[in-house]
């Protein structure tokens, strides 16, 4: 008695073995995709969350101190959103804010600072100065902060409601920052501004 195997078991072990293997493939080629997918979407998430997060901390220590730019005269107001004179953002809120840590007074510059946020070129950025009062032909620090941002709007809460516009000389009690995103739409935050009288 010869043992061994027919052609056709041969055939159907390889058929079946060839079925086991594709489905593996899909499977884990399934699983990659998700997993790439996830860590595209966490890293989106994380990216959202340190932009605000940050623009909080700065926003919880506005100064009522006017900005002055390019060595000129101080401006008016405590918060600034003529975008033509301070960057070439599309759209600009500039202010000082205090906390900004010196330890021991080791670099020579104040505990001031003062910063922006503008949107340029689809990227929500944030910007300052080494010294709080800008010199003439100094340029500011970039920091990207979120990207893929097709509109930033400003609002102020004053008197009760929302404006778009600042109320000369005076802080509001809350700023809305609102980005259109291009996968998330639109995300509005809302920041309490501490130390105002309105």
């Amino acid at each position: 008695m010869n043992n061994g195997f027919t052609l056709l078991e041969v055939l159907i072990a390889i058929a079946i073995f060839s079925m086991i293997s594709m489905s593996s493939f899909t499977i884990f080629n399934t699983v990659l995709k998700g997993n790439e997918s996830s860590k595209i979407r966490t890293e989106r998430v994380n990216e959202l969350q340190r932009g605000f997060l940050l623009i909080e901390r700065d926003l919880l220590q506005i100064a009522k101190r006017s900005i002055r730019l390019n060595g000129e005269a101080p401006q008016q107001d405590f918060l600034y959103t003529d975008s033509n004179s301070f960057s070439n953002g599309e759209s600009t809120l500039a202010f000082v804010r205090h906390g900004w840590t010196n330890p021991g007074l080791l670099l020579p510059r104040s505990n001031m600072q003062s910063v922006a946020y503008q949107l340029n070129e689809g990227t929500f950025e944030r910007l300052h100065f080494n010294f709080v009062d800008a010199i003439q032909g100094q340029e500011p620090k970039i920091r990207k902060l979120i990207t893929e941002i097709e509109a930033l709007n400003f609002e102020f809460f004053y008197d009760k409601k929302w404006q778009k516009q600042i109320i000369n000389k005076s802080l509001p009690k809350a700023i809305a920052v609102e980005l259109i995103t291009k996968d998330y739409g639109l995300i509005r935050r809302e920041f309490l501004v501490a130390g105002n009288d309105v």
